[in-house]
């Protein structure tokens, strides 16, 4: 049949025409001819579900241990969120049982029962930040990190919801700003897009700062290849052009894919960004840095 079909292709007849003549021949066969044929589709079919059986079970697995993986890890979340909760509690009530309460001279027991009873706690204000699955561990690791400030410094409250995913930060009594639960909003997601903590905490230490992200398609339709070597135009040699960028525009950079995330103020993020736009266009690093370094002399001559 493969003889057959290749023949006929080489004579031009469309696949229409093909099908159509291989049918007829198949009907004009005998049970003899055909048994031939049989044979060989019945063992190839035969081979066909033992292959996909396997690939089956080999997913099977790998999702098997990836939901073991996942399940361990907002175990281990959940487990560490509940003892920093347990350990802020007690601190307050101990806090609370020190201090006297204002203009009255009430014993221990009676300062507890005014605080137990009749206590309304005024609603604050909520934000909540979506954890991607590649950040898990990441965020596992720096919790500690990323809760100390939060909470110690800005008084605002912070935990990991493993049902939601989601990282949950709500004002206090005591928080100074309601700014503050903003500026705590964009440190965590500054760290969700890939920002190192020692990096993503300047947003909540300076105000003028925040994360300027684009794709390079915004830039240029790129496809391919030509995708890939944009990338690594961007990156340079052992991240040389990316750390360039970074040190003399006083910015830091983050290429995710084709997302590209930029923490600095307003000017530094518009030097580096069209660095990065001339590297994307196809500028050689040379050219970009020699611009670089007359853009950086202007803006230090003035400030």
């Amino acid at each position: 049949m493969k003889k057959k079909r290749a023949a006929l292709i080489a004579e031009s007849k469309s696949m229409v025409e093909i099908a159509k003549i291989c049918e007829e021949e198949w009907k004009n066969m005998t049970d003899k001819q055909k048994a031939g044929y049989k044979k060989v589709a019945k063992k190839k079919n035969k081979q066909y579900t033992q292959e996909m059986d396997v690939y089956k079970q080999i997913k099977e697995e790998e999702v098997g241990n990836a939901k073991k993986e996942e399940d361990e890890l907002l175990k281990v979340l959940k487990q560490e969120t509940l003892q920093l909760l347990k350990k802020k509690e007690k601190t307050e009530t101990v806090i609370k049982l020190l201090n006297p309460l204002p203009h009255n001279s009430l014993t221990l027991v009676d300062r507890i029962k005014s605080r137990g009873a009749g206590c309304k706690r005024t609603k604050g204000q909520f934000r909540k930040i979506s954890v991607p699955k590649h950040r898990y561990t990441p965020l596992k690791k720096a919790w500690m990190d990323i809760y100390s400030p939060v909470y110690e410094q800005m008084k605002v409250d912070i935990r990991m919801n493993v049902k939601t995913r989601n990282v949950e930060l709500m004002t206090r009594r005591d928080t100074p700003d309601v700014s503050n639960l903003q500026k705590c909003a964009d440190f965590v997601h500054a760290f969700m897009l890939g920002f190192d903590v020692i990096d993503a905490v300047a947003l909540l230490r300076m105000d003028e700062l925040y994360v300027d992200s684009f794709e390079i398609k915004d830039v240029k339709t790129l496809k391919g290849e030509h995708l890939s070597r944009a990338i690594g135009r961007l990156s340079g040699k052992g991240g040389k052009t990316k750390f360039a960028i970074e040190n003399s525009t006083k910015t830091r950079i983050v290429i995710a894919d084709t997302k590209i995330h930029i923490l600095g103020s307003f000017a530094n993020i518009k030097v580096a960004r069209d660095s990065l736009c001339s590297l994307i266009l196809g500028s050689p690093a040379g050219k970009v840095y020699s611009k670089l370094r007359a853009v950086t002399a202007r803006l230090a001559e003035r400030f």
